[in-house]
């Protein structure tokens, strides 16, 4: 089909959006591929660029690094972009610079060059910038990919028919490997005035062992009588020569045919050669350096600070560290003779303690006043947390601090006894010493549930925030849970109650948790679900009273721009759960939850954080105000942090890494210690207009039974057992309207809730449904939240059609989820793609549910399943769930097989009683 022309803009017309074929991200998926995907904030791409990668992704992670790496040189990118395109450089560099790397006589045999060591791998890790799937990087995702582009290039190679070199110089000019150069200088301790020595030499071909062979250039002029020596002569100093033209000291050399010559060469010689590294490099010379000497640089002396060496004053962000100076070299700290010393040297190289340093004493001498105005500030006013971790990290987000001069290449600061224990203590709670939440918790922790336990402990004693960001089942509620119970049995005389703020829809699932993990917490929920009629009049001049005694007050994010008596009033921990809800700054409930005042905040989120900077912003001004600036300091800091060309946002997630805690149900450690299938009943409140058409049918009811008995009185009950079931999925269900407006039902919510986090950590989900009319909307409604459409099966779809679906939906990873109808797709389906189940709508057999979740959770799936049981609240459904789960001798005897037909068979006021309406229980804002 032919796209339509549009008309040519005139000079007035306001600039078009860039087309959303060029707004395109990278993307790790949870199996470790990196694709290509539309991402609506993204910066668009230009159409060349963009049409290059997308066929680069198109044929595999490996070819797409290796576009990146190797062809995509000095083309300005974003961010994400630019972290893999260093990744896949780093790759044809190694390449280069290590010719022992390659295995074979022939250029055309497969490459193998072996992943950089795991240390490494893990800092790359760390310094991913924000984009899609950044949490499932891990340095054997890194490896895996360095694997996969060795295996690209291999295919590349022998596809072009060319050489090694030859192949490289077509992907790009600068990967120069027509012969290589070789400057090498080393120490020569026996001439005290010429202590270098310099040599320049070349490589040749690969032996029949696979190792290069280094021979002094001196060796290439000796070989060179006939033309065809001649000619490999002029090719191999080709290099040298690009170098000679932007080096004087070289071109000399060159000129009076010393660069075929050892040398001996004095510091001052040497010196030269160290500052023109990086050009002689970019022509294509490799420079080796003394052993010892890192980066082809000899140790510097660095101004440092020890922050932190004893416990602060104080707590909280405001807690003030101690601060010590002092000039060290590679650890050890200088004597005031050696700084004296150093500061008078004029070479740039000095001999200290045995060891080559090289010197800029101006800048040293510079480096040691900025320090020194620090150390005496500290003394005066005192250096608070906030910047002591901001230094740290080399985050330089407030103007003038400590942080903006802390990590160049002249200075250091780390952590002093204290600070280092207590930092160590928060990237690896393992460590820490155990908490025992006593008997008053009902069930175990498990062994990362007592870690999590102790890192909140920890961060709440100190006063600072805290985020836990467990997956969707992995228990944060319990982990809250025995961290109130801890604070419980400390028996403070002045302590105070907590605050823990969540959805309305969640308000029943903390209560049925409390109830069930933690039933000695003297808890008050302030909501109106809750609380009598005549109670509701008076909530909003609630009294000290009222809650003076309780250990948790619960209530809504709604509830806080209606109860001024929560902000005013001093908490003692406040807990935020679905802490996305305050990720835009500028939202009247943001604004209400960070005026809140606690001794210590939790923020609990199952979403991922790292993907939107501005909603890290947010959820850290909620739990250490101040630590990332002010909004406009962040953004500013951000942006600098883009621009830098290596790890540009490494600093930042150093900063907040200590106040995060996430673990994943991928990660091995956690997946060893859980249940294989976790089911939670997921509590939805009715919309108004369910509620209204909920109660309108048990009057009519009401009235119907009063006249009707027998047969009919059977088909009449089962008729409104139906009808209640399908106001409470919608009332566009029952009315047939096809409006199906998200904020006229409960579960519609509740399912964006959980999709949202599905979406963001790219997993998928099953949706079953009793009713086939409700797949379409769901369908529907479902892709708007993933963006991108899913699959259906009901009873109208083929039989042929069916194995076709289940293909997809396993193998395709852009498919995000799967609608099936329970009869239609209950049983006989392979479905372990998925990693989450939700029952729409309850079918009363338990058995007829389980087969249903039995398609993800089956044999062949290697990942925990959450099933997710939507419940309407003060409805019929959560009576009958009640029964399921409290009474399950009567479960069976009433509800295995067909539920209806047992139903029918209650009096009356049985009947009624079951299938009324809790309004307060039904009703949430």
């Amino acid at each position: 089909m032919r796209t339509p022309q549009r008309p040519l803009a005139s000079p007035a017309d306001p600039p078009a959006d860039p087309p959303a074929e060029l707004r395109l991200a990278p993307c790790l998926t949870p199996h470790g591929r990196l694709v290509l995907r539309g991402a609506s904030e993204a910066p668009a791409l230009a159409p060349d660029l963009a049409r290059r990668l997308g066929e680069a992704f198109a044929r595999g992670s490996g070819h797409a690094l290796l576009r990146l790496g190797a062809c995509e040189v000095g083309v300005a990118l974003p961010p994400a972009f630019a972290f893999w395109r260093e990744f896949g450089a780093r790759y044809v560099t190694t390449l280069c610079t290590e010719p022992e790397a390659a295995e074979g006589e022939s250029p055309r045999t497969p490459v193998r060059l072996p992943a950089p060591p795991t240390e490494a791998l893990e800092h790359l890790a760390r310094a991913v910038p924000p984009m899609a799937g950044a949490e499932y990087l891990t340095p054997a995702v890194l490896a895996a990919l360095w694997d996969e582009t060795g295996r690209a290039f291999s295919a590349e190679l022998a596809a072009s028919q060319a050489s090694l070199p030859e192949f490289l110089q077509r992907l790009h000019p600068a990967w120069n490997l027509v012969g290589r150069v070789h400057f090498n200088l080393a120490e020569n301790r026996t001439d005290e005035a010429a202590p270098f020595a310099f040599l320049a030499t070349y490589t040749t071909r690969l032996s029949a062992h696979g190792k290069a062979q280094h021979l002094p250039l001196g060796a290439a002029l000796r070989e060179s009588a006939d033309a065809a020596n001649r000619d490999r002569l002029l090719a191999l100093l080709l290099p040298v020569q690009r170098a000679a033209a932007r080096c004087a000291w070289l071109r000399e050399m060159v000129d009076a045919d010393e660069i075929y010559h050892p040398l001996r060469w004095t510091p001052r010689e040497a010196l030269r050669l160290l500052r023109d590294v990086p050009a002689l490099e970019s022509s294509g010379v490799v420079v080796r350096m003394p052993a010892g000497w890192r980066a082809h640089r000899p140790p510097r002396p660095q101004v440092g600070a020890t922050l932190g060496s004893r416990p602060p004053s104080g707590l909280g962000q405001e807690a003030l560290l101690d601060f010590q100076m002092s000039v060290t070299l590679e650890g050890e700290v200088l004597t005031p003779k050696e700084i004296r010393a150093l500061l008078g040297a004029t070479e740039g190289l000095a001999l200290v303690r045995g060891r080559w340093v090289e010197i800029d004493a101006a800048g040293l001498k510079a480096t040691m006043d900025r320090f020194r105005q620090a150390e005496e500030l500290a003394a005066a006013e005192g250096l608070n947390f906030l910047g002591a971790m901001r230094a740290l990290a080399g985050a330089d987000i407030a103007p003038g601090e400590l942080a903006g001069q802390a990590h160049d290449e002249g200075s250091r600061v780390v952590a002093g006894a204290w600070l280092a224990e207590t930092l160590a203590g928060l990237r690896s709670p393992e460590g820490l010493a155990p908490i025992d939440p006593g008997r008053a918790l009902i069930g175990a922790l498990r062994p990362y549930q007592q870690a999590g336990l102790r890192w909140l402990h920890l961060l709440s004693r100190l006063g600072l925030g805290a985020c836990l960001a467990d997956d969707m089942g992995l228990g944060k509620t319990i982990q809250i849970l025995a961290l109130l119970l801890v604070e419980q049995a400390r028996k403070e005389k002045s302590k105070r109650p907590s605050l823990l703020i969540a959805p309305a829809s969640l308000l029943a699932n903390w209560a049925a948790e409390i109830e069930r993990f933690a039933p000695s917490l003297k808890v008050f929920v302030a909501h109106s679900s809750a609380l009598p009629a005549a109670e509701l009049g008076g909530l909003k001049g609630l009294s000290a009273d009222r809650i003076r005694g309780k250990d948790l007050v619960i209530t809504t994010y709604g509830s806080i721009l209606r109860l001024p008596w929560l902000v005013t009033t001093q908490w003692h921990l406040l807990v935020l759960d679905e802490a996305q809800a305050i990720k835009n700054p500028n939202a009247r409930q943001t604004r209400a939850a960070k005026q809140l005042k606690a001794r210590a905040r939790i923020a609990l989120t199952g979403t991922p954080i790292e993907n939107r900077l501005s909603d890290l912003w947010s959820i850290f001004d909620f739990l250490n105000p101040g630590l990332l600036g002010s909004a406009k300091q962040f953004a500013t800091y951000t942006k600098r942090l883009a621009e830098r060309p290596h790890e540009p946002f490494g600093p930042l997630r150093e900063l907040v890494r200590p106040y995060i805690l996430r673990r994943l149900k991928t990660d091995r450690s956690v997946i060893a210690d859980l249940p294989e299938k976790i089911e939670l009943t997921a509590f939805c409140p009715l919309g108004k207009k369910q509620a209204a058409l909920y109660q309108e049918s048990v009057r009519e009811l009401a009235q119907r039974l009063e006249i009707t008995d027998g047969i009919r009185r059977r088909g009449l009950v089962l008729a409104f057992l139906m009808r209640f079931k399908q106001i409470c999925n919608h009332p566009s269900q029952w009315l047939g309207d096809g409006d199906w407006a998200e904020g006229d039902s409960g579960k519609w919510s509740r399912l964006r809730e959980i999709a949202e986090v599905v979406a963001a950590k790219q997993e998928k989900i099953l949706v079953f449904t009793q009713f086939r009319e409700m797949t379409a909307p769901l369908a529907a409604f479902l892709g708007q939240v993933f963006g991108r459409p899913g699959l259906v099966l009901s009873g109208a779809t083929e039989v042929k059609a069916r194995r076709e679906l289940v293909r997809r939906f396993q193998e395709d990873e852009s498919v995000p989820f799967f609608i099936l109808s329970l009869k239609a797709g209950g049983t006989g389906l392979n479905l372990t793609a998925a990693q989450h189940v939700v029952h729409f709508d309850r079918w009363w057999n338990p058995a007829v549910e389980n087969q249903a979740t039995d398609r993800a959770f089956r044999i062949g799936q290697t990942r925990n399943v959450l099933v997710h049981k939507f419940v309407c609240r003060g409805t019929v459904e959560e009576k009958i769930d009640q029964l399921i789960e409290s009474k399950r001798g009567l479960a069976r005897d009433l509800l295995e097989g067909d539920a209806g037909p047992q139903l029918t068979e209650l009096n009356d006021a049985d009947l009624l009683r079951l299938v009324a309406l809790d309004l307060s229980s039904a009703l949430g804002e």
